[in-house]
């Protein structure tokens, strides 16, 4: 099992943070211009109270060993079924992948501190994998994608919001 920790500081306040990682439209911009995925597509979302339910397909680009890459094939998916609690400001999530479901687990959660007038964004994942041989391999691979993938996400939307902020 790898468990990765990650704090990113977003040059917005928190509540814009959580407005814009809601937006369907800069959401998709940043999977797809931002970060080169080839896919992201809202499947559902729905609001009840407090809670908001959202299940996104995604098509990812990787860079993964050999093995790994043979293994989960050259058009890997995986959809994010994710939880946001606006009371508790928490965003739980799980990444079901689209080979290897039942051996691969990944779940998460998001949580933000007020910095002034930026956002301290905290992200734990959890990487469990159970594909004999090269169990370890796997999840050391993936977690390296998502860490890589959190990691040039918080570079891209401050990249962003400073142009915005600048007039550009």
């Amino acid at each position: 099992m790898v468990k990765l920790s990650m704090v990113h500081v977003i040059a917005c306040e928190t509540s814009a943070f959580w407005d814009s990682f809601f937006d369907e439209a800069l959401s998709r911009k940043l999977f797809l211009e931002g970060l080169g995925f080839r896919d992201w597509s809202v499947v559902e979302r729905s609001e009840e109270g407090p809670v908001l339910r959202r299940t996104v397909s995604v098509e990812p680009t990787l860079s993964l060993p050999g093995p790994i890459q043979k293994l989960v094939g050259s058009r890997f998916r995986y959809m994010e079924e994710g939880t946001f609690d606006r009371a508790a400001e928490i965003f739980r999530f799980k990444l079901v992948p689209s080979t290897l479901a039942d051996k691969v687990r990944v779940e998460g959660t998001m949580t933000t501190k007020p910095l002034g007038k930026k956002t301290e964004r905290h992200v734990d994942i959890t990487v469990e994998s159970s594909v004999a041989f090269v169990g370890r391999l796997v999840e050391e691979s993936f977690a390296k994608q998502l860490e890589e993938g959190w990691k040039k996400g918080a570079d891209k939307q401050n990249e962003w919001l400073e142009a915005e902020a600048s007039g550009r």
